[in-house]
């Protein structure tokens, strides 16, 4: 059944023509106005707003394809159904040039108008949740290349207004694939270093016997195949950033020397006799809680002080509530602009899979799926088959079985139901909520009851 707000104009000289049409489309759900001609049609087009228009080319006055040329001006995406008494190829073909979303003939076979119908019903309104989405993006919820209108976002938006004013240091924690270095740049940006450099370094990613030059510099002959003077990150970050991602994986001797350095506000290159002073904001990040690894002594305990002025926690994907769909969206319009592609949006199936799934890897993985997904669609939706083998494996029916053993309690089948359904939308309670017809606190309250673990609580 469509829309109950779904409006239709059909447009006949025949008053009972118009008259059976009006009752077939009420029965399936549609509101309908009626006009008699083609002026009357373009004056309720405009006051009434029609999502739909069926229209007769046999008119007075105004012919069909001569309003349907009137429409498409107003409005080019509204779906105009053209029928005829007198069809003919040729007119047919004009129709579908000036932009007809189908072509009938007399008598009508009202199969097939329904069938259009619920066609174009499915179009208008995926049509409609891609311009909610694209409408929330251009009014606010992006933030300085982050993305996101749910309330762990918002928090980390108002959060990341107050240190990017200041000049402190700052630890960015969160799930690999969160956003960590985007969150660096967009405290960068904000701040008055904005106009200084950015400079990020994965410091696990450096061999431990080049992590010192490639942070501090080191001096021409400071050791084999240094063959000439070369600059560490900090002076190439001086009055900017440094973003050290993964800081925890840091090794222990090169953490001293940071901490030297950062206290100091001067730099010694390898293998140099003098010391170089910067001005640098640091900015640290780690996939993991860093105080473990500090009371685990992987960490410096007076580096984790001289860093953590400010903590930024940076929410998994599957925590935060309705920014999963607006993401998509975001780099379904961004890989259009990467790629020269035309893609809408997601299509309903393609919308559910991904709307479903755990996403472990964050908004990374998700911005990987979408982008495979817009080069082989390359124009208008996101289906099922476009997106990677795993997710469509996802859903066969397979994966939405649940087994409940036999003989279990109605509480027993109750706890399997709602673990399992946890499980499969990656631990989002409100998603599994949903899906159950369970509210939230319900949920949490279930798995209190369950005990320490269940739920991953």
């Amino acid at each position: 059944m469509p829309d109950k707000n779904l409006k239709v104009l059909v447009v006949d000289d025949e008053a009972a023509m118009r008259e059976v049409l009006e009752m077939r489309l009420t029965e399936w759900g549609f509101h309908v106005v009626l006009a008699p001609d083609g002026a009357e049609a373009r004056r309720l087009a405009e006051s009434e707003r029609p999502d739909v228009v069926i229209s007769d080319v046999q008119l007075p006055e105004l012919s069909g394809l001569a309003l349907l040329q009137l429409l498409k001006t107003g409005d080019r995406d509204r779906p105009v159904i053209l029928i005829t008494a007198y069809g003919s190829i040729d007119e047919a073909v004009e129709a579908m040039k000036l932009g007809a979303h189908d072509f009938l003939t007399k008598p009508l076979d009202y199969a097939k108008l329904r069938a259009a119908l619920a066609a174009l019903t499915e179009e208008l309104e995926r049509r409609g949740r891609v311009r909610r989405l694209e409408s929330a993006l251009d009014k606010g919820a992006e933030f300085s290349g982050l993305v996101g209108r749910s309330q762990r976002m918002r928090q980390v938006f108002k959060l990341l207004d107050a240190v990017a004013a200041s000049d402190a240091s700052v630890i960015v924690t969160g799930e690999s694939g969160t956003g960590k270095e985007l969150v660096a740049r967009a405290v960068h940006d904000r701040s008055k270093r904005a106009n200084g450099p950015f400079v990020a370094v994965n410091v696990a990613a450096i061999p431990e016997g080049l992590a010192e030059s490639e942070l501090f510099g080191h001096e021409k002959g400071a050791f084999s195949g240094a063959v000439s003077a070369r600059s560490g990150c900090f002076e190439l970050a001086d009055t900017g950033t440094l973003f050290l991602d993964e800081v925890t994986e840091m090794p222990a001797t090169l953490q001293t020397k940071l901490l030297r350095v950062l206290e100091g506000g001067r730099l010694r290159r390898v293998g140099g006799t003098r010391e170089v002073s910067f001005d640098v904001r640091v900015i640290a990040a780690t996939n993991r809680d860093p105080l473990p690894a500090v009371e685990q002594g992987i960490l410096r305990r007076d580096l984790y002080y001289r860093l953590n002025v400010f903590t930024l926690v940076l929410p998994p994907l599957r925590d935060r509530e309705g920014d999963l769909l607006l993401l998509a969206q975001h780099f379904v319009r961004h890989c259009n602009t990467k790629h020269g592609t035309r893609v809408e949006g997601l299509g309903r199936e393609a919308e559910r899979t991904v709307g479903s799934y755990g996403w472990p890897g964050n908004v990374r993985e998700l911005r990987n799926v979408i982008e495979r997904a817009v080069i082989l669609a390359r124009s208008g939706w996101i289906e099922l088959h476009h997106l990677p083998p795993f997710l469509q494996k996802d859903t066969g029916e397979a994966g939405n079985v649940i087994v409940i053993p036999a003989g279990a309690s109605a509480a027993e089948a109750e706890r399997l139901v709602i673990l399992e359904t946890l499980k499969r939308v990656g631990n989002n309670k409100a998603r599994a909520a949903r899906e159950l017809g369970m509210d939230v606190k319900t949920i949490r309250n279930k798995l209190k009851e369950y005990g320490p673990g269940a739920g991953d609580e």
